[in-house]
């Protein structure tokens, strides 16, 4: 089976980014997180099928990974009540950069973990949910690292490097 190595952000799903956030923030020491609403998407398919995935995501650093808690606003079924069924809030995937995204997915699908969600962001970052949801209890996400994601992901963890609790939660 593909190994993944280790994950590069740990995401939950949440009922509100914004409130989430700030509680994460004052819990756990993590942020600050920046907001993205509505994130833009020009392509989505679920499970083979035209889909919607509308959401919302706070990004913020949590130690050496990146946390994303996930709002999403498309009506259920949608690929957090795929993991959650009728919970509001709980772990949802976590992420991993491969160097080849359709390798890996194949790769994962050949030992049973199918393709669950493919999108494509309007700034063209392409990733792929994987349902790894029986075996491991959650979605596995995988993109390629390129420079425009590297970019956020260094962007976040400068922020955190010297971060002293103010403005726990801000917008992109």
């Amino acid at each position: 089976m593909h190994q993944l190595g280790p994950p590069v952000q740990i995401a939950y799903a949440v009922p509100d980014v914004r409130v989430f956030a700030a509680r994460w923030a004052e819990a756990t020491g993590a942020g600050p997180f920046f907001v993205r609403d509505h994130i833009e998407l020009t392509e989505v398919s679920s499970r083979g099928r035209t889909a919607e995935f509308d959401h919302s995501s706070a990004y913020g650093q949590w130690g050496s990974v990146m946390l994303e808690l996930v709002q999403v606003h498309t009506p259920a079924p949608n690929i957090v009540t795929d993991v959650l069924g009728d919970r509001p809030t709980g772990l949802h995937h976590l992420a991993f950069w491969v160097q080849d995204l359709n390798a890996a997915v194949a790769d994962l699908a050949a030992h049973g973990h199918h393709e669950a969600l493919r999108a494509t962001t309007a700034g063209g970052v392409t990733f792929r949910f994987v349902d790894a949801t029986r075996s491991l209890g959650h979605m596995i996400e995988l993109y390629e690292p390129t420079e425009r994601l590297r970019a956020f992901y260094a962007l976040v963890a400068a922020a955190a490097a010297n971060w002293d609790g103010h403005e726990p939660v801000r917008t992109l």
